[in-house]
């Protein structure tokens, strides 16, 4: 029971840092129909802006909040900068055209940001500045930190605040139409490359917080740590139901719990053979059956007409 509760506790931590990721994935789907493959590399870069802000002010003297919201603040702005240009530079162009073009596009502008990013950090990993002394908690048989709590609470936080936009917002609104039918929404008065515009924004925005939480719940920032986070939140997306804002969170979290609950009792079971290094293999065993077994996701709609 006490290994039960502990991994629940390390996935639900790890599954609302999946679910912040996988908004970007969700949102900007269900508005053009693509998958961004490159918003796992903006997340990568939310990271390493994050680290060397932070490498920045650990000597200044600042308290440890200060310095954190300096990081994320300079890591948002990074991300939303580069969130709109791809929009608008590499997939503009693109949206009338076949739907290969855009996700070919997709995967080479990836891997220009991944390398862009080495050239500017470097290829070695980048440890994070000793700034935070997180304080155990024992609760129910199960140790975590108080910084798991604030990990979880701020991951809850913007996903409710995101909820809320989407469904009682102007520009939310605004959104929903464009998802439904921009040709239509355009002709209502909705500047539709604006909200699609706003949507890389705000999915950067969101994406760039998730980066800061990657740091500092590992530690560690490199320029290819986005690749399998970004696959790892799509797969969450697809879980919950591509498209659907509210099947991503909820695919976030269960991609997180199940992949904890797995690394943990497999491993336990196979004497460590098939612990944490193997814990990836359970996340893609997750895509294979729900593509099998249910393509629209747990709450997403039928997706064969968008494809």
């Amino acid at each position: 029971m006490d290994i039960f509760l502990q991994q629940i506790v390390n996935g639900l931590v790890l599954g609302s840092i999946y679910a912040l990721v996988a908004l970007g994935y969700t949102m900007v789907y269900g508005i053009l129909g693509l998958i961004n493959f490159a918003h796992g590399d903006i997340v990568m870069v939310a990271a390493l802006v994050a680290l060397t802000v932070v490498q920045l002010l650990s000597g200044s003297g600042l308290p440890p909040a200060v310095v954190i919201a300096a990081a994320m603040g300079a890591a948002m702005l990074v991300c939303i900068v580069i969130g709109v240009t791809v929009e608008r530079v590499a997939y503009r162009p693109l949206r009338r055209a076949p739907r290969l073009a855009p996700l070919i596009t997709a995967i080479g502008v990836s891997i220009l940001i991944q390398y862009s990013a080495a050239l500017v950090w470097g290829k070695q990993y980048i440890s994070l500045p000793e700034l935070l002394q997180p304080t155990s908690i024992a609760f129910g048989g199960a140790q975590f930190t108080d910084l798991q709590v604030y990990i979880f609470l701020l991951a809850a936080a913007v996903m409710a605040g995101l909820l809320w936009f989407i469904k009682s917002s102007r520009i939310g609104r605004a959104m929903r139409a464009t998802e439904q039918n921009p040709d239509i929404a355009g002709l209502m008065g909705v500047d539709t490359n604006r909200i699609i515009a706003f949507t890389f924004v705000l999915g950067s925005a969101i994406g760039a917080i998730a980066g800061v939480m990657v740091v500092l719940y590992y530690g560690l920032g490199h320029y290819f740590m986005g690749f399998m986070l970004g696959l790892k939140a799509f797969t969450a997306a697809v879980l919950g139901g591509i498209g659907n804002v509210a099947g991503a969170m909820l695919g976030g979290l269960l991609l997180g719990v199940i992949e904890s609950l797995a690394a943990g009792y497999i491993g336990d079971l196979s004497g460590g053979v098939l612990g944490s290094n193997y814990r990836d293999i359970f996340a893609f065993l997750v895509l294979i059956f729900v593509l099998v077994l249910r393509p629209s996701g747990l709450m997403g709609q039928r997706i064969s007409d968008r494809a």
